[in-house]
């Protein structure tokens, strides 16, 4: 519990867990499935889409649904087309194995590139993945970014660079 001074007056407050925002497709659902409740109640179709701020069409439209299949038809389904070639459990072993480094798996640089993974992909799981299909799999379903090593000479001297800043960079400013 924290406390806050707000004029003269104590203030007390309890930090609340942070609850996201409904999805689009999850407002529709709501909106249909209380149009669902509404039916019910017997109110008429110009009243349900005035309530819920919709048209008068997509009232019939779910009526429609309803009285064919119920409230459950207005739920949303699973998006349809073709399931992932990997399942959850081969995502978790690639996890796994992509965690090990690039090194690990005998590659010189331990670097990931998106040719590398899929050559990992295809040891572990035995799936070929295209490269556009590696990187929904990097960037989709392990959550993971695209990263650039940043490129340096390897005679960067810091504490040179430094020195040069600190003196050298002002006496050339000043024209001296």
């Amino acid at each position: 519990m924290a406390a806050v001074l707000v004029g003269f007056c104590v203030v007390s407050f309890k930090p609340s867990p942070v609850v996201p925002p409904l999805t689009r497709p999850q407002l529709a659902e709501a909106r249909r499935v209380r149009a669902a409740e509404l039916f019910d109640q017997g109110r008429s179709g110009v009243e349900i889409a005035r309530m819920l701020g919709v048209s008068e069409e997509s009232v019939r439209r779910w009526r429609r649904v309803w009285e064919e299949g119920g409230a459950g038809g207005l739920r949303r389904r699973p998006a349809s087309g073709r399931p992932p070639k990997l399942d959850d459990a081969q995502v978790e072993r690639v996890r796994a194995a992509l965690e090990q480094g690039a090194q690990a798996h005998g590659f010189e640089a331990d670097l990931w590139t998106l040719e590398r993974v899929g050559l990992v992909v295809e040891r572990v799981t035995g799936v070929a993945l295209s490269r556009a299909s590696v990187w929904r799999l990097l960037t989709g379903r392990l959550g993971w970014s695209l990263q650039r090593p940043e490129r340096r000479a390897v005679e960067r001297d810091g504490s040179e660079i430094a020195r040069w800043i600190a003196h050298e960079w002002p006496r050339i400013k000043k024209g001296r």
